[in-house]
Parts: C-alpha cells; sequence; structure tokens
C-alpha cells in the first residue's frame, strides 16, 4: 500500500462563529488523485487555503511528507504546488512571460527554467499561443496556464482548487485528461470540485464534504455502496417549474427513498426504477406537472450526497 503523504486530524477553520471547517480529518496516498466533492461553500477553499499555508487552522494538526502545518510553512511550500479557483495571472505579460516570471519567485533561472516553460506549455497544450498576451486567451486557456504555474517547480503534491469552474467543455476535457496524465506521471493531486462527473472520472478515492464536515470517504465502489441497490431517477424539467416545489410532490410517494430538486431538474432516490416509475408519472400528472424527459442512473457520487443529506449535490 502506498505511504501518505498528507495527512489531516480535526482540522477546523472558524471566522468568529462561522465554522467553515468543522474538524476534517483524511489521508491523501503518495500517488493518487484524491477528490474533495461538495457544493459550493462546502469548505473545499478553505481547507486549500490551510493545507498551502496561506490561512493558519483554528484547530487541529496537518502534516505534508510529516512537515507540520503551519509551523514547517517554508519547507511544505517547497513540496506543494497550487492551482487556486482564481486565476493567478498578468493578462499584460504573455502565457511564456507568465511562466517564466512565476518560475522566477520559485527561485529558477537559466536554461533550466526556459526548458521548463517550454515542456509545461507542450504539456497544457498551449505552445502555439505561448507568445500571445493572456488578455486574448479564452477562459479554459487561462486556466491551463494557471496549471503550468502550479507544476512550475514539480511538486510532489498538487492542490487544484475548481480547476474547471466556467469553462467551455472543450477546454474542461483537455483540463481532466491534463490531470489523468500527471497521475500517470506519478504526481499526487489532491483536487475539489462541485462537479460529481469529475469525482467519479479522476479520483482513486472521494471525500464527501458539507457544511465544513467530511461526511463520508472511500473509494467510489465504498461510498456507492452506502445506498445499496437503489438507483436514480432524474426528471428533467426546464425552466417552467420551481424544482424544489416540485420535487416536494414525491416525498413519501412508495418506492421513493429521497427526493431533491435543483436546476430543473427533480432527482429521486428510488428501489426499483422500472417499478418506481409509472407511480412518479402518475403523480405528476395529477399535479399538473410536465416531465420533458427521465434518466434512470445506477449508483453514483450524487445519489450518496442525497442519500446522506436529503439535498442535491448542486442545492
Amino acid at each position: 500500500m502506498a505511504e501518505p503523504i498528507l495527512v489531516t486530524k480535526d482540522l477546523k477553520k472558524s471566522y468568529g462563529d462561522l465554522a467553515a471547517v468543522q474538524g476534517i480529518s483524511f489521508t491523501v496516498l503518495r500517488g493518487e488523485i484524491f477528490s474533495l466533492l461538495g457544493p459550493n461553500g462546502a469548505g473545499k477553499t478553505t481547507t486549500i487555503s490551510m493545507l498551502s499555508c496561506l490561512l493558519p487552522p483554528t484547530a487541529g494538526t496537518a502534516t505534508i511528507n510529516d512537515l507540520a502545518i503551519p509551523k514547517d510553512a517554508l519547507a511544505v511550500k517547497q513540496l506543494i504546488g497550487v492551482v487556486p479557483q482564481e486565476i493567478a495571472l498578468y493578462d499584460t505579460l504573455t502565457g511564456r512571460q507568465n511562466l517564466v516570471f512565476w518560475g522566477r519567485m520559485y527561485g529558477m533561472g537559466g536554461k533550466e527554467l526556459v526548458r521548463r516553460v517550454d515542456e509545461l506549455l507542450e504539456q497544457v497544450n498551449l505552445s502555439d499561443r505561448a507568445d500571445e498576451r493572456v488578455s486574448t486567451y479564452s477562459g479554459g486557456m487561462k486556466r491551463r496556464i494557471n496549471i503550468g504555474v502550479g507544476l512550475l517547480h514539480k511538486p510532489q503534491l498538487l492542490f487544484m482548487d475548481e480547476p474547471t469552474v466556467g469553462i467551455d467543455p472543450q477546454s474542461r476535457r483537455r483540463i481532466l485528461d491534463t490531470v489523468k496524465e500527471l497521475r500517470a506521471q506519478g504526481m499526487t493531486v489532491l483536487y475539489t470540485t462541485h462537479y460529481m462527473e469529475e469525482a467519479e472520472e479522476l479520483s482513486d478515492r472521494v471525500g464527501i464534504i458539507d457544511h465544513g464536515r467530511l461526511i463520508a470517504l472511500g473509494t467510489q465502489r465504498e461510498l456507492t455502496q452506502m445506498v445499496g441497490e437503489q438507483e436514480t431517477l432524474r426528471l428533467h424539467l426546464g425552466d417552467d417549474y420551481n424544482a424544489i416545489d416540485a420535487a416536494a410532490l414525491f416525498q413519501g410517494l412508495s418506492g421513493v427513498s429521497n427526493s431533491a430538486g435543483a436546476d430543473g431538474e427533480v432527482v429521486l432516490t428510488v428501489g426499483a426504477a422500472a417499478e418506481a416509475l409509472p407511480a412518479v408519472i402518475g403523480r405528476a400528472n395529477d399535479a399538473g406537472l410536465r416531465i420533458r424527459s427521465v434518466d434512470i442512473e445506477e449508483p453514483n457520487l450524487e445519489a450518496v450526497f442525497l442519500h446522506l443529506t436529503g439535498r442535491a449535490l448542486r442545492d
């Protein structure tokens, strides 16, 4: 079994009476992709900020390669790379100039830096646009250069905080492929996201976080076993209905164990989709609710989140 590179124990962060992170404990193994999956405001970015020595914890402990956070902050920062949720680039510089600037901030220089910048431009598929100003880049291109900055000094552990937010599907696909390439190269990645499908595609293990608490942790198989053999019915309503109000129609319906609404959809956890569907359609018709389409899904991480919280992941 791989050895731990990151260990957190009862890590907490409070701002006055607001508890942003409420005592989370987890271990990241060397060479794995570990995802923190949860909705916006769950405490993912606060956790990353503490682990990267930007915020001091209120309580609890965290170590990277047995170095204590924040006590050994300087040594820790030499081991980690950070890809923040906010773009950390200078728009008036080119992509190449941004990488050179940040490389010098890491203490790199000379031929080593030139070679490393060329390698990273190739890795993030931006060699052909390297000498154009970042102000001309799309959001996805900026995020890919942002990833390059985090990789410049070949860190042992890379933190990636929601790296695909607000970008087009093609750029998102490139970033996900880059993350998988990093794992193939032996990189350890702590990846935060609120996209269930990203966590499912990338992760060796997943920690589900909500309201600052780690409510489940394990492999995808271990997590989906928490909902047993139950399936998910996803009812697509469109924008004509309030999905949360619509979800209330199905609460207590025979065969439905959970009902939640978000983003024009109602998500139902059911024992057997084929058996529950006629009753669901009947209830919708009685209420005058028009369902545009229905998807039937086997147990997934969103079903786990719904099972644990009673809410859809995007609520």
